[in-house]
C-alpha cells in the first residue's frame, strides 16, 4: 500500500475515527473488554476480547458471546479471504 503512513492517510484515518458511528462502535468494543475483565481478570496488552458472533451479525456484549483470543488471531482473519492482503 503506497499510502500506508502518509499525512494524507493520516488524515483520512483521524477524520473517520472521528464519525459518529465509529465512536459508538469503539465504545461497545471497548466495553466489551471492561466486561469481560470484570469476570475473567485483567488481560494482557496483546490479547483482545473478541465476540463470537459478530456485532455487525447481531452479536453483542453478553458473557456468552464474548472469548479472549491474541492480536494475531483476532485481526489477522481477513488474510485468508480472497482480495485482502497478499
Amino acid at each position: 500500500m503506497a499510502n500506508k503512513g502518509s499525512p494524507a492517510k493520516q488524515r483520512y484515518d483521524k477524520a473517520y475515527n472521528a464519525r459518529p458511528e465509529e465512536i459508538k462502535k469503539r465504545a461497545l468494543r471497548n466495553a466489551a473488554r471492561r466486561e469481560y475483565e470484570k469476570k475473567h481478570g485483567d488481560l494482557p496488552s496483546n490479547v483482545d476480547v473478541d465476540h463470537k458472533t459478530r456485532m455487525k451479525h447481531g452479536g453483542g456484549n453478553a458473557p456468552s458471546n464474548l472469548q479472549a483470543k491474541s492480536q494475531t488471531a483476532n485481526r489477522g482473519w481477513r488474510k485468508g479471504l480472497k482480495g485482502y492482503g497478499k
